[in-house]
C-alpha cells in the first residue's frame, strides 16, 4: 500500500481532458513513480489482453499472473529495468535493439554478449529482441537448462531414465524450459514417498497373509466379485426369509404375471436388462441360491464370477449357496476389505509391488536428485539469459505502457493512438477513432452507458479468414439521423486489416452542438410529416368510402330515388368566416409587432431573428452542452477491465478530434451539374417572394416611406411613423367659459 508522504521529487504536470496529468519525459521521472501519489495516476489497473501491447511483455509485468497489471507491478518492472541500465533515460528512448553499452548489470551484459557470440554476431554492439528470443530457442535441444526440471534424456543410464519415465507416468509432468515434459524436485519427492508407503502397506498383508489374503493373489478378485452382487444376494435371501414367514407372500415376492406380460412382447437381449430389478432366482422358503441354472439372466454373469472367484477358492466347488455360506464368505473377506480400505501409495500401485521394490532397492532416488541438482546449478546462467530478453522487452515497451497508464498522453496527443484503441470505424461519412474491443456488448453497455457518449456496438467479420471481433465506437461529431441498428460500415484494425462492421446496439446520447441546434426544427418537420401522413391516410380512407358508396349507388340507380340538392348551410359559412377572421387577426398582430420592432432600425430586426432562434434552439443547445461537458471516458474503459482513476473527459473540442467528418480535399474542383437532380417547381419560390414583398410593403407603408417616395401620387394616405403615432399628443387648451346672460328685468 502506497504511503501518502510528500515526495521530494519535483514533478511536472500538463493539463488535458480537463484534469492534470503528470509528465513522464525522463528516466528520473519513471524511477520516481513509487513517490508519485497514486491519486494522481490516470489508471491504477488494466487487463493484459484486448490491448495494442505485446502480450508477452504484459505477462512478464503481471507477476502474480492474475491477468491484470496493477500500479505496484508497473512500478516494480520500471525499477528493475532501470536498475539493469546505466542510465534510466534509455527507457524513455524505447528502442530496439538495445545497445550493449547501455546495459549496467554485468551478468546480463555477459549473457547478452554470449548470446551474440552463439548467434555468430560477436562484433555486434547491440542486441535485438529477435536475438534475445533466439537465445531461448537454444534450450529446445538442451537437457540441463537451469529450471530444476529434468526429462528422461537428462539421465545417462537406462535405469535412471526408466525411473524418470515412471515418475512422469504416475504423478504427471511439468513443462521444461525446452518445452518437453519433465519432472521437478516436488514430483520426485512425492513419487519416492508413495513408493515407500505402498511397500509398507503391502508388507502388512504379507505379515498376516492367512487372514488378509485368504485366496492369495486372487483375494482382490474375490472381494470385487462379492461386492458386485452383494445387494442382489442380500435381497434374495431376504425374500426367502419372508416367504418362510408367510407362504402367502411367495407369489408377490416372485413378481406378478402382469410384469412379465409387459416385457414378453418385446425383443429381449441376452442380458435381459428389462428384468434386472427382478429377484436373482425364484423365491421359496429357505431356498439356497443356485449358482448355475435358474438364475436371473440380467445377473447371470455376476453370479458366475461370484462362484468362480470367491465361492470356489474360499468355500469349495458348490452348485448352490446357502445363507450361512454367504455369511461365512463375507466373514473370510472382512480382514482383506479393512486392509484394502487403508491403502497407501495408490499412485504407484500400477507399477506393481515388484517394480516399486526394485526402485526402492536401487540408487534411483539418489540418481534422480543428483540430476535435478545438476540442472538447478545452471539456474543463474539460464536466468540471466532469460533476463536479457526481459530487459530488451522492457526497454522497448515499458515507456509505452506508462504513457497509457500513469497518464493518457497517447490519447490526448495527435500522434499514435492509445493502446486501448483498436482501430477506426468508417460509417455514415464519418471515421470514429475511439474504438475499443468488447466481449459482451450488453454487459459492457451497462457500465459504459454512464459515460454520456453516443456509443455504437458493432460486430465485425473478416471474410475469407473467418476472423471476427466486437467493438464499441464513440461518435462525437455530426448527428444520429442515419445511425441505426443494422447499418453497415468498414472497420480497420491497427494492423490495417479490414472487417465488415454491422451496428448491433446503440447507447444514445447527444453527439454535437450542431445536432442540438437543429433538433427542434427536425422535430417540427417530423411532426408536420406525421400530421400530413395521418391526414392523407384519412383522406384516402374517405375517398375509398365515397368510391364504394358511388359504386353501390350506381348498381342500384334504377331503384333509388333522386337525391334532393343540398342547401348551403348558413352556419357553416359563418364558421368559415370566423375562422378566416381569426387567422387574419393573428397575421395582422404579427405584422404589427414586426412593424413596431422595425421602427427601431435594421438592428432591431436582426435582434428579433436571433431572439426567435435562441428561443427555439436555446434550450436544446444548453442541455446538450451540459451533457457533452460531462462525457467521460472512464466508464467505457472500466467496462473493459480498467481501473480509471481520473475524470478523463471527452469535451467538445477533444470529441471533435476523435471523430472525423467527410470534407472535400483543399483545392478540389466541384461539378455542380447533377443529371439526376429532381426538377423543382418555381411556385414555392414565387409564393415566398410575393409574401416577402407584401410584408416589406406593409412595413414600409406603415413607416410612411411609400408616401414619401410616391409624393402622394398613388392616392395613398400618408402614414405617420409608428413611433410618432404612439406618442401622446399635447392636450389642447380648454375653451374659455361663455359669459353669463344678463339678469332678467
Amino acid at each position: 500500500m502506497q504511503t501518502t508522504a510528500i515526495s521530494s521529487y519535483r514533478w511536472r504536470f500538463f493539463r488535458a481532458g480537463g484534469f492534470d496529468q503528470v509528465k513522464l519525459e525522463t528516466g528520473a521521472d519513471l524511477m520516481h513513480l513509487d513517490q508519485l501519489d497514486q491519486k494522481l495516476w490516470v489508471a491504477l489497473a488494466c487487463p493484459i489482453t484486448g490491448l495494442e501491447f505485446d502480450p508477452k511483455t504484459a505477462a512478464l509485468i503481471d507477476t502474480d499472473k492474475d491477468g491484470r497489471i496493477r500500479a505496484p507491478e508497473l512500478i516494480a518492472a520500471v525499477k528493475w529495468a532501470g536498475s539493469m541500465l546505466k542510465n534510466p533515460d534509455t527507457l524513455v528512448q524505447a528502442g530496439d535493439p538495445l545497445p550493449l553499452a547501455a546495459i549496467g548489470d554485468q551478468q546480463i551484459l555477459a549473457s547478452a554478449k554470449q548470446i551474440l557470440v552463439n548467434l555468430g554476431k560477436k562484433d555486434a554492439d547491440a542486441i535485438s529482441l529477435e536475438d534475445a528470443s533466439d537465445a531461448n530457442k537454444v534450450f529446445a535441444n538442451t537437457t540441463f537448462n537451469g529450471d530444476g526440471i529434468i526429462i528422461p534424456e537428462s539421465a545417462a543410464d537406462d535405469a535412471t531414465r526408466a525411473v524418470v519415465a515412471d515418475i512422469a507416468a504416475c504423478l504427471g509432468t511439468v513443462p521444461d524450459r525446452s518445452g518437453k515434459p519433465g519432472i521437478d524436485q516436488a514430483k520426485a519427492d512425492a513419487f519416492f514417498a508413495e513408493c515407500a508407503a505402498f511397500d509398507g502397506w503391502m508388507k502388512q498383508a504379507e505379515a498376516d497373509a492367512k487372514n488378509i489374503l485368504p485366496a492369495g493373489d486372487g483375494t482382490a478378485a474375490a472381494s470385487a466379485a462379492v461386492k458386485a452382487i452383494k445387494a442382489k444376494v442380500d435381497d434374495y435371501f431376504g425374500r426367502c426369509r419372508l416367504a418362510a414367514f408367510d407362504p402367502r407372500a411367495v407369489a408377490m415376492l416372485n413378481r406378478k404375471e402382469d410384469e412379465y406380460l409387459a416385457i414378453t412382447g418385446k425383443d429381449l437381449s441376452i442380458n435381459a436388462g428389462e428384468i434386472a430389478g427382478f429377484p436373482l432366482a425364484p423365491i421359496a422358503a429357505n431356498k439356497p441360491l443356485p449358482l448355475k441354472g435358474a438364475v436371473n439372466p440380467a445377473h447371470a454373469a455376476a453370479v458366475a464370477a461370484l462362484s468362480a472367484n470367491a465361492v470356489k477358492p474360499l468355500l469349495g466347488d458348490k452348485v448352490e449357496l446357502t445363507e450361512t455360506d454367504w455369511t461365512a464368505l463375507q466373514a473370510k473377506l472382512g480382514p482383506f476389505d479393512c486392509w484394502n480400505a487403508s491403502k497407501t501409495g495408490a499412485m504407484v500401485e500400477k507399477l506393481t509391488i515388484k517394480r516399486v521394490r526394485e526402485i526402492l532397492g536401487g540408487k534411483a532416488k539418489d540418481n534422480v536428485n543428483a540430476l535435478i541438482a545438476k540442472d538447478k546449478a545452471l539456474e543463474p546462467e539460464a536466468t540471466s539469459i532469460a533476463n536479457v530478453e526481459k530487459l530488451v522487452r522492457f526497454v522497448r515497451d515499458l515507456y509505452l505502457l506508462c504513457i497509457n497508464f500513469v497518464n493518457f498522453k497517447d490519447l490526448y496527443d495527435a500522434g499514435d493512438p492509445a493502446i486501448f484503441q483498436c482501430g477506426t470505424l468508417y460509417l455514415d461519412q464519418r471515421s470514429c477513432n475511439l474504438c475499443l474491443p468488447v466481449e459482451d456488448a450488453g454487459k459492457h453497455a451497462a457500465m459504459a452507458g454512464l459515460a454520456g457518449a453516443y456509443l455504437a456496438y458493432c460486430d465485425c467479420y473478416r471474410k475469407g479468414t473467418g476472423e471476427k471481433m466486437s467493438i464499441v465506437a464513440v461518435f462525437s461529431q455530426g448527428d444520429d439521423d442515419n445511425l441505426m441498428v443494422g447499418r453497415n460500415g468498414i472497420f480497420y484494425d491497427r494492423k490495417g486489416k479490414d472487417y465488415d462492421a454491422t451496428i448491433t446496439k446503440i447507447v444514445s446520447n447527444p453527439i454535437s452542438l450542431r445536432q442540438a441546434f437543429w433538433l427542434p426544427y427536425k422535430k417540427l418537420v417530423r411532426m408536420i410529416e406525421e400530421m400530413i401522413s395521418k391526414r392523407a391516410a384519412a383522406a384516402e380512407a374517405a375517398s375509398d368510402a365515397k368510391v364504394a358508396q358511388a359504386a353501390a349507388a350506381t348498381a342500384t340507380a334504377d331503384k333509388a330515388k333522386p337525391a334532393e340538392p343540398k342547401k348551403i348551410d348558413v352556419g357553416t359559412v359563418a364558421a368559415l368566416g370566423v375562422a378566416f377572421g381569426a387567422i387574419g387577426t393573428f397575421v395582422a398582430a404579427i405584422a404589427t409587432g414586426v412593424v413596431k420592432v422595425a421602427s427601431f432600425g435594421p438592428l432591431a430586426i436582426v435582434g428579433l431573428i436571433i431572439g426567435v432562434i435562441l428561443v427555439i434552439s436555446g434550450p436544446s443547445l444548453i442541455l446538450a452542452y451540459i451533457k457533452l461537458r460531462k462525457r467521460n471516458l472512464g466508464p467505457i474503459l472500466d467496462a473493459n477491465g480498467w481501473a480509471v482513476n481520473a475524470k478523463a473527459k471527452v469535451n467538445v473540442p477533444f470529441g471533435t478530434s476523435l471523430t472525423g467528418i467527410a470534407k472535400l480535399p483543399p483545392g478540389s474542383e466541384r461539378d455542380l451539374t447533377d443529371r439526376f437532380a429532381e426538377k423543382k417547381s418555381p411556385w414555392p419560390k414565387i409564393i415566398v417572394l410575393v409574401l416577402v414583398l407584401y410584408i416589406a410593403y406593409v412595413i414600409l407603408n406603415n413607416l410612411g416611406f411609400i408616401y414619401q417616395w410616391t409624393g402622394g401620387r398613388m392616392g395613398i394616405e400618408k402614414k405617420k411613423p409608428v413611433a410618432e403615432a404612439v406618442t401622446p399628443a399635447t392636450p389642447a387648451p380648454a375653451p374659455a367659459p361663455a359669459p353669463a346672460p344678463p339678469p332678467t328685468q
